[in-house]
């Protein structure tokens, strides 16, 4: 049986929150790494409840096998290419239990963003337009699609015409910018509505994207 992951929670100090953002971290970072974010969404503070989960720690095979908190295992440089089904689909069921989570506190899913950087932008979407109850919006930084070639066959219709908001550096050398843009291209080709920003960075994230992030939150909730 699946174990709800551990996160760190920033809840409203002076009201009941009326939404959620789920935000899930890159590959060897941990729910620390975009805490300080909510400092920026200063408007949002006093409504919205922030969870940035832990992944569970594993091999990773790309990194010589080092164990390391992973959303799943990456077998290469080409991320396309054997990605892990299996690891994919656990910490899918993880994310699940997060978003139950939050719908036991009282929030509807139509309240509750799904938002993550590098790998956890791939779980954002993988669970996201899979989900079979409407969310408010999906936030993939510097991220691509996984496992395309089943995602027609999976998708939810509900999650059809959620906001996608997608960025990414146009030097990004971990997850390269044409695999983000095909990710992109593949989504509006099935009729998705796709926000999409490039920065002149590399992974990482830059104030002008947090801006959007920041202005796109505001929108959907």
């Amino acid at each position: 049986m699946n174990k709800i992951p551990s996160t760190i929670d920033i809840n409203p100090s002076s009201a009941t929150p009326i939404a959620s953002v789920i935000w899930l971290h890159g590959l060897g970072a941990d729910g620390n790494d975009f805490v300080p974010i909510v400092e920026r969404f200063t408007s949002l503070q006093d409504k919205v409840r922030f969870v940035f989960p832990h992944a569970p720690v594993r091999a990773v095979t790309v990194n010589g096998g080092m164990r390391m908190r992973a959303w799943y295992d990456i077998a290469g440089l080409d991320l396309a290419r054997n990605e892990d089904f299996a690891g994919i689909q656990e910490s899918e069921q993880l994310i699940r239990l997060l978003i139950e989570r939050e719908q036991g506190l009282g929030i509807a899913a139509d309240r509750i963003v799904l938002a993550g950087f590098s790998q956890g932008g791939a779980m954002a979407m993988q669970v996201g337009l899979r989900f079979p109850e409407r969310l408010a919006g999906i936030i993939a930084l510097s991220s691509y699609l996984p496992l395309p070639d089943k995602f027609v066959a999976e998708r939810h219709a509900v999650n059809q015409s959620t906001p996608v908001l997608m960025a990414h550096g146009l030097f990004d050398p971990v997850v390269p910018l044409i695999l983000g843009q095909t990710s992109r291209e593949r989504l509006e080709g099935l009729g998705y509505k796709v926000e999409w920003h490039s920065y002149p960075m590399a992974h990482s994230v830059v104030p002008e994207e947090i801006e959007e992030i920041y202005q796109f939150l505001e929108r959907v909730l």
